[in-house]
Parts: structure tokens; sequence; C-alpha cells
């Protein structure tokens, strides 16, 4: 997708409130516990190069992604830290994984045994890091029985060209006030590997909730996510033990304005209708941008005050109902600060029935990201 660079719409990505979020989690490690900063979904939209220099400028020492495009990405970026991919990939994928010093997800026996016959066809000299993941109850991937994951060490023990690197589990709910199902997860990880008589280089639990609410489950590895980028992991249920600071802003400005009489219609479907005579100015950002259709009756800033979304959001533009006429030019905030208001990814996300997430990840390739501090 083409970036729109020849337009005022863009995310404005604050390195300092990376950089300070990040380096507030690693600073709240004991001695020993490493920190490796989550960027994968391009740093959940903020920019996965960038994220990942000012994680490593803040003490990260190593990253996690989804996929293994992510990791390549990484590594042709000059990182030579650890990078660990979450999801399971292509065995056909590990003697390149070995060669890049990828480390792979393992969540099942015949995984491993494929990879091995790929990298022995390979020759492969390095051989491939291996983190075993453990399905404790949040029921996506991983080893679910003490006798599979003895297997799996011992097939890994056993082959030269697999190096068990690390262990690992993921809580699902470790950012509700209710704790029950986590400490049920936390049981079923200790019965799981209580029962290995080696652990390995990394042992990790602790995604940002856990880190924030759980430290000390922490082990010597986190996997630090969503808070490094300013965001509670639970929304609004549990407040965070520190300050987080977001670091994403997205800006605009007015690229018409008009005078509408009573009973004039604006947008798609004429769903909305003056009921007096308005201002109406339009802005160049739409759903394809990753601005969600269902925002129109949300509100963006503009000179410190609030400004109705009117009719329907489209593709690539959206109006709003303005209090006096601007100029064309003035600027417009849809999420950060103007004056003494703020919109949130959050109060995106509440107005839209999701989680602040989603809204950052959605935000499209065709919207600018500009760096500052």
């Amino acid at each position: 997708m083409v970036v729109g660079v020849h337009r005022p719409t863009k995310l404005v990505i604050d390195r300092q409130a990376l950089r300070e979020n990040i380096h507030t989690a690693v600073s709240r490690l004991a001695p020993g516990c490493e920190l490796f900063m989550v960027v994968k979904a391009n740093g959940y939209g903020h920019g996965a190069i960038q994220v990942a220099q000012a994680a490593k400028d803040a003490g990260a020492t190593g990253f996690c992604v989804a996929i293994l495009d992510e990791a390549l990405e990484l590594r042709a970026a000059g990182f030579n830290e650890p990078i660990l991919v979450l999801g399971v990939g292509d065995p056909a994928d590990a003697p390149l994984m070995a060669e890049k010093r990828i480390s792979a997800t393992v969540a099942a026996q015949d995984w491993l045994t494929e990879a091995h016959q790929y990298l022995a066809l390979a020759h492969v000299t390095a051989p491939l890091q291996v983190h075993l993941g453990l399905d404790t109850g949040m029921g996506r991937i991983g080893f679910k029985t003490s006798s599979s994951l003895q297997t799996a060490v011992a097939y890994l023990n056993a082959h030269a060209d697999l190096n068990f690197e690390g262990i690992f589990t993921h809580f699902s709910t470790a950012d509700s006030s209710d704790d029950h199902y986590f400490k049920q997860q936390v049981a079923t990880w200790k019965a799981l590997t209580s029962k290995l008589t080696r652990l390995p280089r990394y042992v990790h639990v602790s995604n940002s909730a856990t880190s924030l609410w759980h430290a000390e489950c922490n082990d010597n590895m986190v996997r630090f996510g969503v808070a490094g980028y300013g965001l509670n992991p639970s929304g609004t249920e549990v407040a965070a033990p520190y300050t987080l600071h977001p670091a994403m802003r997205l800006v605009s400005e007015l690229v018409h304005v008009k005078r509408v009489v009573a009973g004039e219609s604006v947008g798609y479907g004429a769903t909305y209708t003056a009921q007096q005579p308005e201002w109406v100015g339009t802005v160049p950002i739409g759903y394809a941008d990753g601005y969600e259709r269902r925002l129109q009756g949300f509100h963006v800033l503009i000179d410190g005050q609030p400004c109705e979304i009117i009719g329907r959001v489209c593709m690539d533009q959206l109006m709003v109902r303005l209090p006096r006429e601007f100029a064309r030019g003035t600027r417009v905030t849809l999420v950060g600060r103007d004056g003494d208001e703020s919109i949130s990814l959050q109060d995106v996300a509440d107005y839209c029935g999701t989680i602040h997430y989603e809204i950052a990840c959605g935000f499209t390739a065709r919207l600018p990201r500009v760096y500052e501090n």
C-alpha cells in the first residue's frame, strides 16, 4: 500500500514515551531478569524498527515477534539481539531460522521431528534455538501434558542441531481483577515444569499484564508488549502501578470547510441531516486508513474543542460539525491532546466496543508514521 505523504494525516510516534515506559519496566525487574520487547504487528502499529531501537536504548535485550517475516525484518535492519517468533511456523523454515539465529516456538512433537529432518537435509552448522510453549489454559498452542513435554525435551537433548533455549506459557487473565483462573494457570505451569530435571536459559511467563500485576511470576525473562506503548493491558479494569505514557497520536487537518443550511444531509445514506445552519469540516482520513466506519457520532478535537463526526465515515474522508468557521489547514486531533481536551486510543476503542490493541494495530500503512524525540 502507498504511504500517504502528500496529505496532512499522520501518526506521530513519541520515542521518548516508548523509552520511558520500557526503562521503567526494566528498572522494576529482579536482578538477572531480562526484558524482550514485543514488536509484532509492526510494533502494534507504531513501527517495528523504530520501536525496537527505542526499546534497545531503554534496556531491552531481545525481541518477540509473531511471524518469521517480522524477525527477518529486524535482522535486515541490523538488530543482532535474540529474537523469538511466538507463533508456530513452518518446519521447512527451520534451516533459515537457524542460520539467522531466530528462535522458534515449538508446540508439538511432530513439528520438532519434521524440523530436524529439514535441518539434516540443509546441513546447517548452527543449531535451531527452540522455546517450548506450554498450554496452561490459554487454549491456543502448546504442550499440555507432562509426558508430551518430557518427550520433547528428550528429543531436543538427543539432537545437536536443536537447542533447548527456552520454555514459556501465556496467561489469559493476568489483566483481570479476578485472579482465580490466573492462579489455576500458574499451578498448571508449576506442575508441568517441576518434572523437568533441567530448565533452559530462558524461562518466561510474563506478558505486560503479568509483569505489572504479578511480578512474582516473572522468572528470568519478560515479554513486554502493550504497556511498552503506553497502553494499559486491562483497559480500564485495573489501574497500572505506575504511569504509562501513550506513544501514539493521530492528527490531520481540515481540507474543506462549508456552511450547510437546515435540512441539508451529510455523507453516505444521508444518515445526518442538519437541524439548523452549521459549519461542516472535511478531514482526509477514513476506514481505509483504519479509522473505523462505526465512529460516526464520536468526535475529534479542533482548537481544543470536541467536534462531532457527522454522517458515515467514508473510505478516505470524514465530516465533522464545527462550532464556528475554521480556516482550511486547521489542525485536527483524532488521538492525542489538544489544549485541555484529549482523546485516547482507549476512548476510541470504548466507542467501537473493542480494545485499544485492535485500534492501534488497525491503522493501515497508508498512514505515515512520523517520529519525534
